[in-house]
């Protein structure tokens, strides 16, 4: 089993009890830790690493675990750390690519209380919360939260309202974020850097839980989202002075298959100009389900070309859950 975490988390950092309207001490509780083993083979390997490690959420009472997917995907091995101190193994019961949310069942008895599914379209920035990962209050940030708005992710990824909190958790991936009402109204998923007046900030960015109660039922029971997948062209881009530029393409996926290359700048999307990475992908996925071909227009090596790519599902690229 690879090792567990240890957050690290400042006194001064930590939540207090008699700040909070609610049971801290038990809300925190239900927080776990997630540990996962993935192949060596596997397709995201060599950008997330075999053993990674992060944290979920207990959302039912019969040990589903809710967590950030780039923590499961293409596990085939899962330990949950529980707050009362035991060990279990857990098995992935899907995840979905479009929200970034995993889900895990604990294979023992869990007996420990859940925490409640609240509303994130009703928590305001400024609002006081709590971004816990595993180990109870030592394992949690008082924070708060400093923004709402649209984030895209370089990896085709896309939020119309991410949740924005600092000061930032120093092990972000899946800590609960935790509202005003002691409910669950997020999950972690990354740490960014933000400057303000000369200085840099540190932040996490979180995935709405509003986005969860749509997909919950598919995921429980057949793995992933019922709609059809989105295209996929497996392309790292990044945006450079209002340019979208390929920064790389992912092994054997479509866009290296049609010769996307680091350095070209996507102009188009079906004849329709792109200047940002979230315009960009809207334009991709507007096209159609996976397996459409999209038309592109880059300039590449210093001249304007038209390609078209024959996008994938990116589910088709991963190793499926194992059984137990």
């Amino acid at each position: 089993m690879p090792p567990q975490m240890n957050p690290q988390i400042s006194e001064t950092l930590q939540p207090r009890p008699e700040d909070y309207a609610y049971d801290l001490d038990q809300a925190l509780g239900a927080v776990v830790s997630v540990t996962t083993i993935v192949p060596e083979d596997a397709f995201t390997a060599d950008i997330l690493g075999t053993e990674r490690a992060g944290s979920g959420v207990l959302i039912r009472s019969d040990g589903v675990v809710l967590t950030i997917g780039y923590l499961v995907t293409e596990a085939e091995t899962v330990w949950l750390g529980l707050s009362d101190g035991r060990t279990v193994p857990g098995h992935v019961l899907g995840y979905d690519q479009t929200t970034g949310f995993g889900l895990v069942q604990a294979l023992a008895r869990v007996d420990l209380p859940a925490l409640k599914i609240g509303q994130s379209s009703s928590v305001e920035p400024g609002a006081s919360v709590v971004l816990a990962g595993a180990g109870g209050r030592s394992g949690a940030v008082a924070a708060r939260v400093i923004g709402k708005q649209e984030f895209a992710g370089y990896w085709e990824y896309l939020l119309d309202e991410a949740i924005f909190t600092a000061p930032a958790h120093p092990q972000w991936g899946g800590a609960a974020l935790i509202g005003p009402a002691g409910d669950l109204i997020g999950i972690g998923s990354l740490r960014l850097e933000q400057s303000s007046e000369g200085e840099d900030e540190h932040l996490n960015m979180i995935v709405p839980i509003d986005l969860l109660p749509p997909i919950l039922e598919d995921l429980l029971t057949v793995g992933r989202p019922n709609r059809p997948p989105r295209p996929w062209l497996g392309v790292y881009a990044v945006e450079i002075d209002d340019n979208v530029v390929v920064a790389g393409t992912a092994t054997g996926a479509p866009a290296e298959r049609a010769g996307l290359q680091n350095g070209d700048v996507i102009l188009a999307v079906d004849g329709e100009e792109v200047t940002d990475l979230a315009g960009f992908f809207r334009h991709v996925w507007a096209m159609g389900a996976a397996g459409t071909e999209v038309p592109l227009t880059i300039f590449q090596e210093g001249r304007t070309e038209d390609i078209r790519v024959t996008s994938g599902d990116r589910s088709d690229f991963l190793k499926s859950p194992s059984l137990h």
